[in-house]
């Protein structure tokens, strides 16, 4: 059995230090430490992550860099592939090119194989439009289904294991 890969979107990384949402805030902490002692997850951020943490201020730039430095994780490239599928989700209504960006995340998790998206974007991510729609343009093109949650949802799950 492989090990479950995680997908990271910028929305977790920022709720580490996010005290006007505290039960978020707390959640994604619990997640964090989860991230950090076990062995059996492999964590995944992309380089469109590591760019809109790069567009933060300061000091909460510094401080999801310095955060992101203490877990073990894979960075993967936008590739041609990626904007593709991107473009497509976009041709079938999942999302429009307003929000290319967030297609960019699902489409690199999707294509490197991560089992889960963990966000707190409910707008965009984590609901069941999108995540029908993700999974529907996936089925069409032949690419695995992906799972989109909340760290909420992640934690939970992952007590029960």
């Amino acid at each position: 059995m492989r090990r479950m890969k995680i997908y990271l979107d910028t929305s977790v990384i920022s709720h580490l230090d996010a005290p006007d949402t505290p039960e978020k805030m707390k959640d994604t902490i619990a997640l964090w430490d989860i991230l950090f002692r076990n062995t059996f997850l492999e964590v995944v951020v992309s380089e469109v992550v590591l760019q809109e943490i790069a567009d933060c201020p300061e000091p909460k730039r510094s401080f999801m860099v310095d955060q992101l430095k203490q877990i073990r994780r894979e960075v993967v490239l936008r590739t041609d592939e990626a904007t593709r599928l991107a473009e497509k989700y976009v041709a079938y209504g999942v999302l429009s090119q307003n929000h290319f960006n967030d297609l960019l995340h699902i489409a690199l998790a999707s294509l490197n194989r991560c089992n889960i998206i963990a966000s707190w974007n409910f707008k965009h991510f984590v609901n069941y439009r999108t995540m029908d729609g993700v999974n529907a343009v996936h089925l069409i093109e032949g690419n695995e289904p992906i799972r989109i949650a909340s760290p909420s949802m992640i934690i939970g799950e992952l007590d029960n294991e």
